[in-house]
């Protein structure tokens, strides 16, 4: 049974996106399409009216903080 994630659930939200996709680099992610891509995401119970910006912009920077992490 897969984790379930929720907007105060950040590092957990972080590293999924991160595996998700590797590649992009957070911060040039819209957080219109960064809400889209945690409402979407497999295991997320959150209430998608209950993010906000500064929930985006958490979810945004742990998830930058993973990328350059894995990228070293």
């Amino acid at each position: 049974m897969l984790p379930t994630l929720n907007w105060d659930d950040v590092e957990g939200l972080a590293i999924a996106l991160a595996d998700k996709f590797p590649e992009i680099d957070p911060l040039t992610v819209r957080f219109t399409d960064l809400h889209k891509w945690v409402c979407e995401m497999e295991g997320f119970v959150g209430d998608p009216k209950a993010s906000n910006e500064g929930k985006l912009e958490a979810v945004q920077m742990a998830w930058h903080e993973e990328f350059t992490d894995r990228k070293g």
